[in-house]
């Protein structure tokens, strides 16, 4: 980077009378007045100090405080059983991206709130090649671009589509050095749409255009090759290789293979639509109405951003980048105030598709680092997205122009019953019982990234388990193929349409402060013993142990592979804690068996290239806080068309000098995911796919948590059918036992 910041008196830097927003928290997010003051004196800095003429803004976004200067405000100690640090002051700072307007060059500005007034502290040019994330602006523009092409309405309507009923799915351009890297593109997805609100997913086109988005134009149309079956019941391809045509030759001949019409059969989701392309379609008659109901309210309080739910505390903010960002997560465990997470979040996610022929090879999206899960995310509904008490914050980006754009209700907050919590029944007779039912405190975000939706919910227990649960649903990315066209790397969910393998990767970064700053990951495998049946050791056969072992160097232990074989997991701890019985250090172990995905992409293939954190399922290294806060995004913190690792990625921290990462400030950074193989049940719409990671305690507390859990005996649980097997609905419940506490 190359700083612009003038050796001028710190005055200069100073604009406009700006309105201060109420913090009360260290990370609160900035509000949308700051947001505008921020841009507002970035705009005039630049007008006054550089030769920029005109501001094109892409992100806008609290830059946050050192994290001991954070714990010391909170009264959070950094150590186990200690007093916490001496407060200091905190400035509260913000981070800005932006283009030059008319050259496209990127730039990175940081500004400090100082005397209430918006100062500009750097500014720095972004090295060449270097690109922000993607607009939600460039994303309307990249269609409307397309809609308006004389040579895409022309190419539509040899397949008899009419320019008004174009449409296009903008996505940035996963890898193609065809272009040179200081390009911002992006390709588009296209789609033919025949009415309003129509799925136009069924309908896909046979080209894809690549715009150039500072100029505004298209600067190139590929046509994908088609699959053929020979006589001998082989597949090949129409072209002669996989690797993209040199962008002197001519597409469609390239790609050897007529023109194909869109399907026209209409699958709709949408429940008038669907009636009017189907008049059999008929909605279930059958579903009873189903209620959550807190007649005494929830069980939480708020203030501003932070949480209080049994005994959690939290701070929970927006973020339009990762979407939901849970901090400073404290434990009241009997009246000691127990830190164990300084930050969660989803850091990153890759979805790499498998087919191998040009143009679809380029089809990888980080959808987190290359568009951003706090830009697309819904503003919610009360019972349809979330069911019972709900409480919903808002959240607020920049447009290209600098002005906040408010996303209301995005984080949804409420309480769920979770079945039962524990249970016992001493079964002799006469013996009593006891069940309590659990219930969790859910935080949770919906995001619509062009045709998926993904649904992040974090779960709170009772028991102390902390869980991320993401839900894939939304619409399959699908392409057009010819009458009968094989398709050896996708499956025809309908006909004439592809939905192509690939997979979800998501980064799930994982700040802990488990009883302190001071943590550590311990890797266990299980193992049976080395003695054979029938041994004086282990005659039965039967014996299994655990083996642990501390993981020490960020070198040589600090990217890991999960192995099914040992049953291998990691547990974070802190080994300056032991519990009282166990002997064990104070822990919370990470269970996330049912996640670990190996990618299929190869070592050296493009996606591998500038994703290295999805070819290991746990990495670990020392956080390194800086002038722009600590290690957080791993693949780099600009990702758009990054053509090899950043220097600022996980694959390179862990790379950095032979640093210990045993009883250090350590971030860690789970990769957990599933690889789609689409199915025609997928269609027009996929049932909700789960993915899940537990942290649970292990030697954290004494003994279980929730043993004061109160039981219930909920009244307004009746039987289902009366006496006769009829509808029981209108029955006042003594027919059934309350086992709740006998």
């Amino acid at each position: 980077m190359v700083s612009l910041i003038p050796s001028t008196d710190s005055a200069a830097h100073v604009y406009a009378h700006n309105k201060v927003a109420e913090v009360h928290h260290p990370l609160d997010p900035l509000t949308p007045d700051e947001l505008n003051a921020v841009t507002l004196t970035v705009r005039k800095y630049t007008v006054e100090h550089t030769g920029i003429k005109a501001l094109r803004f892409v992100t806008c976004f609290l830059l946050p405080p050192p994290k001991r200067a954070v714990l010391a405000a909170l009264g959070i100690p950094v150590t186990p059983g200690g007093k916490p640090e001496v407060p200091t002051n905190i400035v509260r700072k913000a981070e800005s991206d932006f283009f030059d307007a008319v050259t496209g060059t990127a730039y990175n500005a940081v500004l400090a709130l100082v005397e209430e007034e918006w100062k500009v502290e750097s500014l720095e040019r972004l090295s060449e090649g270097t690109q922000p994330n993607i607009t939600m602006d460039e994303l309307i523009n990249c269609e409307i671009i397309v809609q308006n092409d004389p040579r895409i309405q022309a190419l539509a309507k040899e397949v008899g589509i009419e320019p008004h009923q174009i449409y296009a799915d903008g996505w940035v351009i996963g890898w193609d050095d065809r272009f040179p890297k200081d390009r911002r593109l992006a390709q588009a997805f296209l789609f033919a749409r025949f009415s309003k609100h129509e799925n136009l997913y069924a309908h896909p086109l046979d080209f894809i255009p690549v715009i150039d988005a500072i100029a505004r134009k298209i600067v190139r149309i590929d046509f994908p090759p088609a699959w053929r079956k020979e006589a001998d019941g082989s597949v090949k391809l129409s072209a002669p290789t996989t690797q993209p045509l040199p962008l002197s030759d001519d597409a469609f001949q390239g790609a050897n293979r007529p023109r194909v019409q869109p399907p026209l059969a209409r699958y709709e989701f949408l429940p008038d639509l669907m009636k009017e392309a189907d008049p059999n379609y008929k909605e279930r008659d059958d579903v009873k109405p189903f209620h959550v109901i807190q007649p005494e309210g929830v069980s939480f309080k708020m203030h501003g951003n932070v949480l209080e739910w049994q005994k959690w505390k939290m701070h929970i903010a927006y973020s339009f980048r990762e979407g939901i960002v849970l901090s400073t997560i404290t434990y009241d465990d009997d009246g000691e105030i127990r830190p164990i997470f300084y930050r969660l979040s989803v850091a990153e996610m890759l979805v790499p598709y498998g087919s191998p022929e040009s143009p679809h090879s380029r089809k990888f999206a980080f959808d987190s680092g290359e568009y951003g899960m706090g830009m697309v995310a819904n503003e919610l509904s009360l019972g349809c997205d979330c069911l019972g008490k709900i409480h919903y914050l808002g959240g607020a980006f920049v447009d290209n122009s600098g002005a906040a754009v408010i996303v209301k209700n995005v984080i949804c907050i409420h309480e769920e019953d979770a079945g039962v919590l524990w249970k016992h029944t001493d079964y002799r007779p006469g013996g009593r019982s006891r069940t309590v039912r659990s219930r969790r405190l859910v935080v949770s975000m919906v995001c619509t990234l062009a045709n998926y939706e993904y649904i992040w919910n974090y779960y709170f227990y009772q028991d102390g388990n902390v869980e991320l649960e993401i839900r894939l649903t939304g619409i399959l990315q699908v392409c057009v193929t010819d009458f009968d066209e094989p398709t050896p790397h996708g499956t025809t969910v309908a006909p004439r349409i592809n939905a192509q393998f690939h997979q979800h990767i998501f980064s799930l970064r994982v700040d802990p402060m488990l009883d302190g700053l001071q943590n550590s990951v311990i890797e266990s495998e299980i193992m049976a013993v080395d003695a054979p049946t029938g041994s004086k050791e282990n005659f039965a056969g039967n014996a299994f142990v655990v083996k642990d072992r501390i993981l020490k160097s960020q070198v040589e232990d600090g990217a890991r592979d999960f192995d099914w074989a040992s049953e291998r997991r990691w547990r974070i701890a802190n080994l300056n804690k032991t519990h009282y019985s166990s002997g064990k250090p104070s822990s919370y172990a990470i269970m996330m068996k049912g996640g670990a995905v190996p990618l299929m992409a190869k070592q050296d293939s493009w996606v591998a290239r500038r994703a290295s954190f999805a070819n290991k399922q746990l990495w670990v290294v020392r956080d390194d806080e800086g002038p722009k806060g600590s290690r957080t995004f791993p693949s780099g913190r600009y990702v758009p068309q990054t053509r090899e690792e950043p220097k600022d990625s996980v694959g390179k921290w862990v790379n950095e000098g032979d640093g210990s990462i045993e009883n250090e400030d350590i971030v860690i950074f789970l990769t957990v995911g599933t690889t789609h193989i689409p199915r025609p049940e997928d269609w027009p719409v996929m049932p909700v796919e789960h993915i899940n990671v537990l942290f649970k305690p292990s030697s954290f507390f004494t003994k279980n948590p929730s043993m004061d859990v109160p039981g219930t005996n909920d009244l307004q649980s009746q039987p289902a059918f009366d006496t006769n097997g009829t509808d029981g609905h209108h029955s006042n419940g003594t027919s059934g036992t309350a086992c709740c506490a006998n």
